[in-house]
């Protein structure tokens, strides 16, 4: 090994042997397998931090299991479906100042390179070979032969089979449906083609039709059941409305709602047209027909209304509202005659609709004066409404008010309400976005109900019912997202699957439309089986018929038919389907935690619809994201760290290690460069311990004579492999890494402080193969340097080791550990110069005690009182009957919370702590500079401070003697 480590030199070479050697080039055998997928990237840019986390915590993963015996495969393939890329391609073609700079500065495209990517083609095949160069330059372990683009003519035709085969189950419908909606591009969007409000949702609103004449003034909510309650309208005077005739089916309307509603409502699946301006004041101070109770209500002036919201007037329920309470109390003593409003409104009575026993007959009221709010602004006014909302959905129930509704529970009735409210033309639904969406081109996107679009209908709930019961059966990690799952499962709706504009694969039964780019990227881990035998030639494009994949993926079709059909040998049938069934399921796919409400539940959809239940997904994981020190990156904005750019600066294997190590699972991790800097100190100390040790030339023989310190570091290296293997099956590394590199590292210098040589060897051995998966090319250099032939990512991982743990030896260093902290402690807080310090060693009634702890512990007897009265009853104890109780006290305290162990090992026979404190009597010296000398607190030969009363077990007593000056 080269004295200083140079991560590029070492990476390089690994890399290049890995890529002659094939190792991870995985072919179906007699070993268990374990398949592992990580979403593909989309080629819209380089790869960045966060893909670096999730293909990183993949690799590891891959590589784990590798070196325990799994046969591994761990593919990849780019995802380029979709608008964003066609999107990108205009931006550059049109020279757009912030692409050009993002992407040139950013992204590191050469200025002379970048305005030629100018078609969607070339940023695929640019993006494609930047992408799979970042990722063989971090080292990652995948089985390049499987590669492909979701464009490949091959990929596109099991695309066409798969909808098909969706289609002929019922499960692809025609309809009209609220989706996310580019005006610009006149196509639906999904969460790739977003540039703001990733995280929207689409809202189900219903539209109350509060009645003026024979106009209708439509209020969005969200509590339908509250239209029993409304006061008032709330109409904004600095707003101008329209009059719209709005027909649906033969229903013909006239509607006021603002501009911007107006808008909106020619998205849905309404006929609407306009008719005139209406000025907000013709409609402030107008008496209204509630159309779900007939009272008479009256339209005030509030300038909180925001045109964009609903339809831009808004109803009022004052009893159960807070913000509508302080609106109303607000205009209490307001003159408002300019509306042509002259009554008093103290006179308009609040309506109580609802029943919750944390508040009495007008919650917003109630809490609006307990609160101590004064006005509309107040921010306490938003937690008030928060806290009654909540209070009222999860306990509240209709009064008699609302008539054969009465008794309903608040969070059972919305769905009731609308439909009746529907059917009795009282009302209507209506959708928005939970935030504004902006598509990628820059245009605000809007909720389109489309006509005669395609639909994935993922609201049936018998295929809902399937998705639960894979759920039911797989591990979910962490498990606490199992709830997020099934939440999800349950809320989604039906899903446009085609769009008019961009790349993929034409709907086979509709040529007119093309599928969307989440809906072709659901089972495509099955297509990665296929995809090694397109690679090598022995599949063409025209052997792939539907009987092709009925019979390789669904065990479908007779052998002798499929092999007609498809003009493929029945032998090569045979093994292309028995590497599927060799492969198949998926055993784990780990993902971004941004993924749970898409993709990751179209995978469990797609895969129940088609394939029998044993070949269903086994695991799913999910991450959190990267930032950069403390912002959001954003591929099409800034700031971005590249995957490249952080290998190029700082090595493989040192980007690996640090990007795990900043969070855990689902936390989200922050690139900061002082953490980064500090991981590669940490690894050059590595990379010198592992030089020196080889250098040494010494080798571990564990049948050799062992010293305490000895057995002490193999106990402690048996429970970092424990423990390191326990975080990677929960998939937790930080954990892992903190056990794997930075604890074992601390105990490592321990273990030299304190003389350790024998065992550094095989601490080496062991430790280079725990760190192996993180940072696989520094190991396999060090294994390398070891003499071993064989690839450091083939070799056995750790295994815990049971016999090898002395809980005798971790107490003893435990104690000597601590007794050396605490000397140095005093004489840091003192800051005396000693001569000499004296240890004492607990007195035999306290250790007599102790031995009675564990013994009534170990009959669930142990209680302050039984002890003390044990202990009493012993002639030789009753002397110290002044000190038992407060003694006792203690150690009951400690055994109760978890110390019990320790005291146990304490009383063993190997456990003696003025022999080991005497045998260490050397080593304290070096450490504090002064002699030492240890005494029994029974009979101290010199005690003159009286600190021998102090000693406990494992916590000896100390006495410092200063340094007289001459």
């Amino acid at each position: 090994m080269e004295q200083d480590y140079k991560p590029h030199e070492i990476e390089k070479k690994w890399q290049k042997k890995w890529n002659e050697s094939h190792i991870f080039q995985a072919e179906p055998d007699k070993r268990e397998k374990f398949f592992i997928t990580i979403p593909y990237p989309y080629l819209n840019g380089n790869l960045h931090a966060g893909h670096t986390r999730t293909f990183t915590i993949g690799d590891v993963v891959a590589r784990h299991k590798r070196m325990l015996g799994y046969n591994v495969l761990y593919p990849m393939g780019f995802h380029v479906t979709g608008t964003p890329i066609v999107g990108l391609a205009e931006l550059i073609a049109n020279r757009d100042p912030q692409t050009m700079d993002v992407y040139e500065r950013l992204h590191g495209i050469p200025g002379d390179i970048l305005p030629t990517l100018n078609t969607p083609e070339k940023i695929v095949d640019y993006f494609k070979r930047e992408s799979e160069k970042a990722m063989r330059n971090i080292g990652y372990s995948i089985d390049w032969r499987r590669k492909f683009t979701t464009t490949d003519p091959t990929y596109k035709k099991f695309i066409e089979w798969q909808y098909i085969r969706l289609e002929e189950k019922g499960l692809i419908v025609k309809g009209s449906h609220p989706v996310k909606w580019c005006p610009n591009d006149n196509n639906p969007v999904e969460d790739h083609d977003i540039l703001h409000g990733e995280e929207a949702t689409i809202v189900e609103y219903t539209l109350i039709k509060f009645r003026y004449k024979d106009l209708v003034l439509p209020c969005a909510t969200l509590r339908p059941e509250t239209t029993y309650g409304v006061t008032n309208l709330w109409v904004n005077p600095d707003v101008t409305y329209v009059k719209a005739k709005v027909t649906q089916g033969e229903n013909e309307e006239f509607w006021v709602v603002s501009k911007e509603a107006f808008r909106k409502l020619t998205f849905t699946d309404r006929t609407v047209e306009y008719v005139e301006d209406v000025p907000a004041k013709s409609i402030i101070g107008i008496k209204l027909t509630n159309p779900v109770t007939g009272d008479k209500i009256i339209s005030l002036p509030a300038s909180f209304v925001r045109p964009e919201n609903g339809s831009g007037i808004v109803m009022s329920v004052p009893a159960h509202a807070p913000f509508d309470y302080l609106a109303l109390r607000d205009l209490y003593d307001a003159d408002l005659s300019e509306y042509g409003i002259t009554e008093d409104l103290r006179n308009i009575k609040l309506i109580s609709l609802i029943k919750v026993h944390e508040f009495g007959e007008f919650p917003a009221k109630e809490i609006v004066e307990s609160m101590g709010i004064t006005s509309q602004k107040d921010p306490k006014a938003e937690e008030a409404t928060k806290i009654v909302y909540r209070r009222e959905f999860h306990g509240g129930v209709l009064k008699e008010l609302t008539g054969k509704y009465e008794g309903q529970a608040v969070s059972k009735i919305k769905d009731i309400l609308t439909r009746d409210f529907v059917s009795s033309n009282a009302g209507e639904t209506f959708y928005e976005f939970s935030e504004p969406v902006v598509c990628r081109c820059g245009t605000p996107c809007v909720v389109n109900m489309v006509k005669g679009q395609w639909f994935l209908n993922y609201s049936n709930p018998e295929w809902k019912a399937k998705v639960y019961k894979c759920l039911d059966q797989m591990r979910v990690i962490p498990e606490e997202y199992r709830v997020e799952f099934e939440n999800k499962v349950d809320w989604l709706k039906d899903k446009a699957c085609a769009r008019r504009k961009g790349l993929g694969t034409r709907l086979p039964f509709d040529k007119e439309w093309l599928i969307e780019s989440l809906g072709d990227s659901t089972i495509y881990m099955s297509y990665y089986v296929i995809a090694r035998f397109i690679e090598n030639g022995e599949l063409k494009i025209e052997n792939l018929t539907l009987s092709f994949f009925d019979y390789i993926l669904l065990g479908k079709s007779d052998l002798a038919a499929a092999s007609a059909d498809t003009g493929l040998s029945p032998e090569l049938l045979e093994e292309i389907r028995r590497h599927f069934n060799y492969w198949y399921p998926v055993d784990l796919r780990s993902s971004g935690k941004d993924l749970v409400p898409n993709h990751l539940l179209f995978f469990l959809f797609h895969h129940v619809a088609l394939f029998e239940e044993e070949k269903w997904p086994k695991a799913l994981a999910v991450n959190g994201f990267v930032s950069l020190e403390g912002q959001k990156m954003s591929k099409s904005k800034g700031p971005i760290l590249t995957m490249e750019s952080a290998v190029s600066k700082y090595g493989a294997d040192i980007t690996r290690m640090y990007i795990l190590s900043t969070a855990e699972q689902t936390q989200d991790a922050d690139w900061q460069r002082t953490g980064i800097e500090s991981a590669r100190r940490q690894v050059d100390r590595f990379y010198s311990f592992a030089n020196s040790v080889i250098e040494s030339g010494k080798r571990a023989d564990l049948s050799t004579e062992l010293k305490q310190i000895d057995r002490w570091i193999l106990s402690r290296m048996q429970n970092y492999i424990r423990d390191t293997n326990a975080a990677l099956y929960s998939i937790q590394t930080r954990e892992a890494i903190q056990n794997s590199f930075f604890l074992l590292q601390n105990d490592v210098k321990w273990y030299q402080r304190r003389g350790g040589k024998t065992l550094l060897y095989y601490v080496l051995d062991n430790w280079v193969r725990l760190m192996s998966p993180f940072t696989p090319h520094l190991c396999e250099e060090i294994w390398e340097a070891m003499g071993h032939k064989d690839p450091i990512s083939l070799a056995q991982y750790p295994l815990y080791n049971e016999d090898l743990i002395d809980d005798g030896a971790e107490l003893a260093e435990e104690m000597i550990k601590g007794t050396l902290e605490d000397v140095e402690e005093i004489i840091r807080v003192t800051k005396m110069t000693p001569q000499k310090v004296h240890l004492y060693t607990a007195p035999a009634w306290k250790a007599e005690a102790i031995r009675c702890a564990c013994e009534m512990q170990l009959e669930c007897s142990l209680e302050v009182g039984t002890l003390i009265k044990k202990l009493m009853a012993n002639p030789d104890l009753k002397r110290f009957g002044k000190e038992i109780p407060k003694f006792v006290q203690k150690i009951v305290q400690e055994f109760k919370s978890g110390s019990a162990d320790r005291y146990e090992i304490l009383t063993g026979p190997n456990i003696d702590e003025q022999t080991l404190l005497k045998e260490s009597i050397s080593f304290l010296e070096k450490e504090i500079v002064c002699l030492v000398e240890v005494h029994s607190a029974d009979s101290p030969a010199f005690d003159p401070g009286k600190k021998s009363r102090f000693a406990e077990p494992l916590r000896p007593a100390i006495y410092i003697e200063e340094k007289k000056e001459d």
